[in-house]
C-alpha cells in the first residue's frame, strides 16, 4: 500500500489483558494497535466492512486484516476476468471457436524448449510423445525428472497438443490428437541462439523419421540482427524450404523501447506470433493486445504476422513440485466444508506456513485468504494454472497448423501461412504493426485448408 496508516487505539474495540486491543473483524489480539477505518483508502474500507461480522461495530481494524484485504483488493483488480467466470479460465478451443472435427490426427509437432516432462495430457490414454532429444552436454534430465527447466516446455507442448486428461478433457488443446517430438535445448535460464539452431538442425535431420511437419519455438535469440547473416534465421529459412512450418513466439518486449523482435521470430518465412488479451471472455468487443514484441524488424519486416491468446492461457502445473503441492492444497481447501478447513490446514503445515499461521481466523476470513492464495498462484485447479506470454500464444497457432495439415496434408509451409493470414480477424482499434494480420481464426483456417484440398477422381 502507498499510504501510511497510523495504528492508534480505538475506544470502540474491546481490551484484553495487558491493554491489547482485539480486532473486531478477525477477533485476534493486536500488539501494534488498531488502525481507524477512516484512515484506509475508500475501496479498502468497503472490502473490510463487507467482511466484518454481521452487526459488529467496526471503527478500526488490525494490521493483519489490512494486509489480508489489501491483497484481496489487488486480486479483485488484476484478476477480475477470472472472478467473472467463477474462478475458471475458458478453454482455448472454446475461446477461439475451433473446428472439433479436426484434432491434429496424424500430425507431428516438434518443440524446442528448455526442458520437458511426460505429462499425462500427452501420455494417456496413449503416449503421443514420439521422441525426446537432449542437446545439453552431459544432460541428466529425462521426461520423468521435474527440474526447474522442465516446466516451460511441458506447458508449451501441452498447450499445443494436450488432451486435458487431468481435467476430463475440459482443458484440452486445439490439437489433442497430435503427436509430439520434444527437443531440450537448455539446462536453465536464457536459451542461447546457438542452442536453438542446434535443436532445429536435429529436427531437420529427423523430420522424415517422425513425420514432423510443424516446429514450435517459444524462445528468443541473442539480439537483433539481419536474417541475411544470422545463423539461426538462416536455419529457419532452410527448414521452411524443406517443408517445415516454423512457428515462433514474437517475444514479450512490447512495452520496452524499440519493442525488438529477435531471431528466430524475425526470420521472414517463419510465422511469428504475438499475444492477444481476450479478457478471458467470448465477447470479441473486449479483445485487446498483450505486451508482445512487434516490428519492424532489423530488416524492416512486419512481425508478428498473427496474434493468439497470450494471457489467461490454461496450462498444466509441473507435478511433484512445491507449486503442485500448493495448488493441490488450495483446491482441496476451496472444495472442503467449513468443518474440514482447520484440520486440512493443520495436516499441511509445511506446504504453506502463511496459511497455517492464519488457521484460527474466522471461517469467512479463512475463505477469503484461500481465494487470495488461488488467485495469487494463478491456480485453476490442482492440476492447472493460467499463464501468460507469447511462449504460449505460439503453440496455440502450432495446434491450428496441425489441424490444417490434417484437413489438407498437401499444404506447403507457404500455403499454411497464406491461409492463416487470409482468415485471421483484424482488431479494429489496434495498430497493424502490433497485431499483424490479426487474431488466428482456427475454424476459418481449417475450412479454407479443406476447401483447397485436391479433388481425387
Amino acid at each position: 500500500m502507498s499510504e501510511i496508516i497510523s495504528l492508534q487505539p480505538s475506544a470502540h474495540e474491546s481490551d484484553r489483558a495487558g491493554g491489547r486491543k482485539t480486532c473486531p473483524v478477525c477477533g485476534r489480539e493486536s500488539v501494534e494497535g488498531l488502525a481507524p477505518i477512516v484512515a484506509l483508502p475508500e475501496e479498502l474500507q468497503r472490502i473490510v466492512l463487507a467482511n466484518a461480522p454481521a452487526g459488529a461495530l467496526v471503527s478500526s481494524v488490525c494490521a493483519r486484516c489490512i494486509e489480508l484485504f489489501e491483497r484481496a483488493r489487488v486480486q479483485l483488480a488484476t484478476d477480475a476476468v477470472v472472478f467473472e467466470q467463477g474462478g475458471l479460465v475458458l478453454p482455448t478451443p472454446l475461446r477461439l471457436d475451433s473446428d472439433e472435427r479436426f484434432t491434429g490426427r496424424g500430425q507431428t509437432i516438434a518443440f524446442l524448449d528448455s526442458g520437458f516432462y511426460a505429462h499425462p495430457d500427452l501420455t494417456t490414454p496413449q503416449n503421443r510423445i514420439l521422441a525426446y532429444h537432449n542437446i545439453v552436454a552431459d544432460g541428466l534430465s529425462t521426461l520423468e525428472t521435474t527440474d526447474p527447466a522442465s516446466w516451460h516446455g511441458m506447458m508449451t507442448s501441452v498447450v499445443a497438443a494436450g488432451n486435458g486428461s487431468l481435467s476430463n478433457g475440459f482443458y484440452r488443446s486445439i490439437a489433442p490428437d497430435a503427436r509430439v517430438v520434444l527437443v531440450k535445448i537448455s539446462a536453465s535460464g536464457r536459451i542461447p541462439e546457438r542452442n536453438i539452431k542446434q535443436g532445429l538442425d536435429w529436427v531437420l535431420e529427423h523430420k522424415d523419421e517422425y513425420n514432423i511437419r510443424v516446429v514450435n519455438i517459444s524462445a528468443g535469440g541473442d539480439g537483433e540482427s539481419s536474417y541475411l547473416n544470422n545463423p539461426l534465421a538462416k536455419t529457419v529459412e532452410r527448414a521452411v524450404r524443406r517443408g517445415l512450418t516454423v512457428v515462433c513466439a514474437a517475444g514479450n518486449a512490447g512495452l520496452q523501447p524499440g519493442h525488438p523482435v529477435y531471431p528466430p521470430a524475425s526470420a521472414p518465412s517463419c510465422i511469428a506470433v504475438g499475444g492477444l488479451d481476450d479478457q478471458n471472455s467470448l465477447d470479441r468487443v473486449r479483445r485487446g493486445m498483450y505486451r508482445s514484441s512487434y516490428g519492424p524488424t532489423f530488416d524492416g519486416l512486419q512481425k508478428p504476422e498473427l496474434i493468439a491468446p497470450g494471457i489467461w492461457v490454461p496450462a498444466p502445473i509441473l507435478p511433484h513440485t512445491p507449486t503442485a503441492a500448493e495448488a493441490e492444497l488450495y483446491a482441496a481447501l476451496d472444495a472442503a466444508s467449513d468443518a474440514e478447513l482447520h484440520s486440512l490446514i493443520e495436516a499441511h503445515k509445511a506446504i504453506d506456513p502463511d496459511l497455517y499461521d492464519a488457521r484460527d481466523l474466522p471461517v469467512p476470513l479463512l475463505r477469503q485468504l484461500i481465494t487470495i492464495k488461488l488467485r495469487e498462484g494463478n491456480v485453476i485447479s490442482e492440476h492447472y494454472k493460467y499463464v501468460d506470454g507469447t511462449s504460449f500464444a505460439a503453440p496455440i497457432v502450432s495446434s491450428v497448423v496441425a489441424c490444417m495439415l490434417e484437413a489438407n496434408p498437401d499444404l506447403t509451409p507457404q500455403g499454411v501461412k497464406r491461409i492463416l493470414l487470409d482468415t485471421s480477424e483484424r482488431l479494429p482499434h489496434i495498430e497493424i504493426d502490433r497485431q499483424g494480420w490479426g487474431v488466428v481464426a482456427p475454424r476459418r483456417a481449417v475450412e479454407l485448408a479443406l476447401a483447397l484440398r485436391p479433388i481425387v477422381a
